[in-house]
């Protein structure tokens, strides 16, 4: 391999919003995600309702400017 041309990779945490923290390393650093391994439909088995960015009020701010 040579030298110098790969980026640098650094600890980083990886948490997600149920709460588990996975520990990896990355380029860009630590960050969040809204699902994980953990509570994921198709890894857990049980059906959940995720609406993470918030469906109804999005559609509701959008469309009450258009009403008004």
């Amino acid at each position: 391999m040579r030298n110098g041309i790969h980026p640098d990779s650094k600890q980083a945490d990886i948490s997600c919003a149920c709460g588990q923290v996975i520990k990896t390393r990355s380029t860009a650093g630590s960050y969040s995600v809204d699902i994980c391994s953990a509570c994921h439909p198709f890894y857990t088995g049980k059906q959940k309702l995720v609406d993470a960015e918030g469906r109804v009020e999005r559609f509701r701010r959008r469309y009450s400017k258009a009403a008004s």
